[in-house]
């Protein structure tokens, strides 16, 4: 990502708000390979491995009155429930597990990325990209297998006046092969755009004149970026449903 340098006029103050994204190797120096340890994959790691403590070990007990941990596991998994059996209907629940592993890995990856000295993976394209692209790529099979080419009816409105069917399918078919770019795109911007911001105000947080002023915009804006980690695993899953549903119901 390209290296932004900003400097306040005639403090000498200079920071890198984009420093923070760049993927750096674990151990030692040089060119990062596919197979290379990076902070990238450590944080993606931390963030599998608290899905795990969550979902495993908080739940082993499966006590009849919850433990604090058990409380948390059984709010996300009925909230996801209930969000997959409403968008998708009750054909979609099958898909339920994988569905339901997007959104924790987003949320831990997203709020992971709170912490100080921390890496988001979601700030990465990469990362959004193979989320986004997969989803895409499922959801065509999905349409595919359960409806043969009766899914690519998804494409063709039969309530449109005739004259207007053919544009409307040319729409709909460039609109249908965008989801993933979007889909992807959303969720990196989103987490840079708010981490860059809070950097920019960090540094500033240096300059004695406007120190109280720049700790009250990284508290307000620290506070939003929890409520923009929440929403953007919130609507990344939520737009998974609705994918899944043209794919399960493709007819207009």
């Amino acid at each position: 990502m390209t290296d932004v340098a900003t400097e306040a006029e005639g403090t000498g103050l200079v920071f890198h708000p984009m420093d923070q994204f760049i993927v750096k190797p674990l151990f030692g120096e040089g060119p990062v390979m596919w197979y290379t340890p990076t902070n990238a994959t450590l944080w993606m790691l931390i963030a599998v491995l608290c899905v795990v403590a969550l979902f495993v070990l908080g739940t082993r007990g499966r006590a009849v009155i919850p433990s604090r941990l058990q409380s948390v596991a059984e709010v996300f998994y009925g909230f996801i429930y209930k969000m997959v059996e409403d968008v998708t209907g009750h054909d979609g629940v099958k898909y339920f597990p994988w569905i339901m592993t997007l959104f924790l890995f987003i949320f831990f990856s997203n709020m992971l990325a709170l912490i100080p000295m921390s890496f988001s993976p979601t700030s990465q394209i990469a990362v959004t990209a193979v989320l986004g692209f997969g989803v895409f790529f499922a959801v065509t099979i999905i349409g595919f297998v359960k409806n043969g080419t009766h899914f690519l009816g998804l494409f063709w409105m039969k309530d449109a006046p005739l004259f207007l069917r053919p544009i409307i399918a040319v729409i709909e078919v460039i609109s249908y092969f965008v989801r993933p770019v979007s889909h992807s795109i959303r969720l990196a911007g989103n987490i840079t755009a708010g981490h860059a911001v809070l950097k920019v105000f960090a540094a500033f947080a240096g300059i004695a004149l406007i120190a109280p002023a720049s700790i009250l915009a990284i508290t307000a804006i620290y506070a939003l970026e929890v409520l923009v980690a929440v929403i953007q695993a919130y609507v990344f899953t939520i737009l998974t449903c609705v994918y899944l549903k043209d794919a399960l119901h493709p007819a207009h």
